[in-house]
């Protein structure tokens, strides 16, 4: 790849893996090429923007011909790194931890929860979904190069956690919690807030059509 991924910008960065997950669906039903049309009617971004994204990483298909399925898939597999096993880490084995660890992302082989903390003695020692849970006042003898941390603890806890993950090196934090973290700015952070995005959903239902949206 020729292309410098650090001026690719960030909301092209986070369609990536949209349209690598519909380029597997392509590949697994046995189609070959797809057009930027077909692309978009199924990931739900117009045409003019998919083919803006792909401009960013040079000729990735042709006038009239549309783009070829594999070599996309493979492309993306690529840039995603997809060939190469991330190991994450989750704090809170709460109800929604939980449901990640049984979860554990096997959808996406690239991306895996290595192991788990929290400070509930029952939690401690076993496993779920097959990842190991430990101790979270043992966090700092368990951390070795993982690069992301899975928050989903109580907003009141957040904070002094991700202080000790910045300490240990962690790259990324996935924050499931409504607190707001401050951290260097080297490190980037993704707030998830299910609550507020749920109430965003029933917002726009009541107040926006799907073409005022487009429009």
């Amino acid at each position: 790849m020729n292309k410098d991924q650090s001026k690719i910008p960030q909301a092209t960065a986070k369609r990536l893996p949209l349209y690598y997950r519909f380029l597997k669906n392509l590949h697994a039903s046995g189609k070959q090429r797809v057009s930027s049309a077909e692309l978009s009617d199924a990931v739900k971004v117009d045409s003019a923007t998919i083919r803006r994204d792909f401009s960013y990483f040079g000729a990735l298909g042709k006038k009239g011909y549309g783009y070829n399925v594999d070599y996309l898939l493979s492309f993306f597999r690529k840039t995603l790194d997809q060939d190469e096993t991330t190991n994450v880490i989750l704090i809170g084995v709460g109800n929604l931890g939980t449901a990640f660890l049984h979860y554990n992302f096997t959808k996406n082989n690239n991306t895996k929860i290595s192991m788990a903390f929290d400070v509930n003695q029952s939690k401690i020692g076993t496993e779920v979904g097959g990842v190991p849970v430990f101790d979270l006042n043992d966090l700092e003898l368990h951390i070795k190069d993982e690069p992301v941390a899975i928050l989903t603890v109580p907003a009141v806890a957040a904070q002094s956690i991700t202080d000790r993950l910045v300490a240990l090196g962690i790259k990324g934090i996935l924050n499931f919690t409504p607190a707001c973290l401050n951290v260097p700015d080297h490190i980037r952070i993704h707030h998830i807030d299910l609550a507020v995005e749920l109430q965003s959903l029933v917002y726009f239902l009541k107040h926006y059509s799907v073409l005022e949206e487009i429009e």
